[in-house]
C-alpha cells in the first residue's frame, strides 16, 4: 500500500522532494507545516490551509476554484519565473490525474517511476 502522507493537496509527490527525510518527514505527517512555514506568519502552508483545513478536500484538485489566486501564487522562491509556471501546470497535470485515477492509483503509479 502507498503512503498517503506523501501525497500533499498541492500535486507534488513528496517522495520526489530533496527535503524529504532532514528537514521534512512528508506533508501529510506533518500536516502541512514543512519546514518553511515556519517563515510564514500563519506557520501552515496556504494550499493545505485552504484544501484540508478550510474546505475539507483530499487534495485541490478537487476545488471547483482550481487553480485559485493561493495556487497561481504560492511560489518556491528557488524557481525563476518559467520554471515556476512549468511547475503550476505540471501540479494542475498531476492534481486532474489523480482526480481521474484516485489517489491511490496515482501513489502506486509516482512510486513506481
Amino acid at each position: 500500500m502507498s503512503d498517503i502522507n506523501l501525497a500533499p493537496v498541492c500535486g507534488l509527490y513528496c517522495a520526489e522532494c530533496q527535503f524529504l527525510g532532514k528537514e521534512c518527514q512528508g506533508c501529510g505527517y506533518v500536516e502541512g507545516k514543512p519546514f518553511w512555514t515556519s517563515e510564514l506568519p500563519s506557520g501552515i502552508c496556504p494550499l493545505h490551509d485552504c484544501c484540508r483545513n478550510n474546505k475539507d478536500l483530499e487534495h485541490c484538485g478537487r476545488c471547483k476554484e482550481m487553480p485559485c489566486n493561493i495556487f497561481l501564487e504560492l511560489r518556491d522562491p528557488n524557481l525563476n519565473d518559467e520554471e515556476f509556471q512549468a511547475s503550476i501546470k505540471d501540479r494542475e497535470r498531476e492534481l486532474k490525474k489523480r482526480t481521474m485515477v484516485g489517489t491511490e492509483d496515482w501513489l502506486k503509479e509516482k512510486s513506481e517511476d
